[in-house]
């Protein structure tokens, strides 16, 4: 009889708790005669996978990060495949390593008789299709699945953030908390078994409560089953690049004849260089902001499609308003060209 697995997912902002917590709910769970584990993301992933030279391109970076997560989950699957004796697999960094040491505790104490096995992922996975990726390996191996999210005040992360032995950047923290989206089960079915935890007052009822989730979870494990959660994501993704190509041509004309009213202002060589450079770097971080709005702020609800000229157009207006500020600036008026 193979062991009975349950995922739990906790999620928050960096110095909200998370950590703290998964050894309290460690240790607890463990006095119930369950096997636990803890994959730390922070542990299992080395610094310096994600240290990228100044001539990386963004996406490059991001496409590293990506990378080492995924090399998380897929030791995470060879596990599911076999709790009692996970094949190795090879992973980006030494991943595999540092996972096959974080569950050697729980399949020492599982060699006897297949356990109940807690897997507590501890990470910030602040958007839903983070935490939805484990929830996918969850239903494809029929175990349980659950979720923790642990709120804490941003203003508290921060300062909790300074007594850390290696801080987060606060823009870091303070960028996040305007990203992170909770579990919202009322949005997404598969985040029912969810519970919200205040950081700043974690009770011992809390504990419970936390433990009974997971075993409610454990006893209800998921079935593999269809829905369209995928396909609606494929949907956005289409939409979001359908979106920004729109916007980064229109946004290629304003920048132009931006150019084009500083040359008429007479400005110097050297004002047209900077100039060039700060309305091409606007022009990249407003349309990576756009890509992030469709992608993870636009409803995943069945319904109207999205009006991408509208989404387009609106969107137009507001970086209109960035060029317009850039040059002002630098001195150039706006008022004898405004397209």
């Amino acid at each position: 009889m193979p062991a009975a697995v349950c995922l739990c997912v906790l999620c928050g902002l960096p110095a909200s708790g998370k950590s703290s917590l998964v050894q309290v709910a460690s240790a607890q769970i463990g006095k119930q005669g369950w096997g636990t584990f803890i994959i730390s993301y922070d542990q299992l992933i080395a610094e310096e996978a994600f240290a990228f030279s100044p001539a990386d391109s963004l996406s490059k970076g991001q496409t590293r990060w990506k990378q080492h997560r995924q090399a998380v989950l897929t030791c995470l699957e060879s596990f599911l495949q076999d709790p009692q004796a996970p094949s190795p697999c090879q992973t980006e960094g030494n991943v595999w390593e540092r996972f096959s040491q974080a569950i050697s505790p729980a399949l020492r104490k599982s060699s006897s008789q297949p356990p109940r096995i807690a897997v507590l992922l501890d990470d910030n996975f602040y958007y839903q299709s983070m935490r939805y990726e484990v929830y996918q390996l969850a239903r494809k191996y029929s175990t349980g699945f659950c979720q923790v999210y642990l709120h804490c005040p941003v203003e508290v992360c921060l300062s909790r953030n300074q007594d850390r032995g290696q801080p987060v950047p606060d823009e870091v923290i303070v960028e996040m908390s305007k990203r992170i989206e909770p579990p919202n089960a009322q949005k997404n079915h598969w985040e029912q078994s969810s519970l919200t935890l205040t950081s700043t007052d974690i009770t011992d009822t809390d504990i419970q409560n936390l433990f009974q989730l997971m075993f409610s979870a454990l006893e209800n494990p998921l079935s593999p089953f269809q829905d369209d959660f995928e396909q609606r994501l494929a949907d956005r993704e289409r939409c979001a690049s359908s979106v920004v190509h729109q916007a980064d041509q229109a946004c290629r004309r304003l920048v132009s004849h931006a150019m084009l009213t500083a040359r008429e202002s007479k400005a110097s060589s050297e004002v047209l260089r900077v100039l060039a450079k700060d309305l091409s770097e606007q022009k990249g971080h407003f349309l990576q902001e756009l890509r992030r709005h469709v992608l993870h702020e636009m409803p995943l609800s069945e319904g109207e499609p999205v009006d991408v000229e509208r989404v387009v157009s609106r969107a137009l207006a507001a970086f209109q308003q960035q060029r317009d500020d850039v040059l002002e600036r630098h001195g150039i008026s706006t008022g004898a060209r405004t397209a």
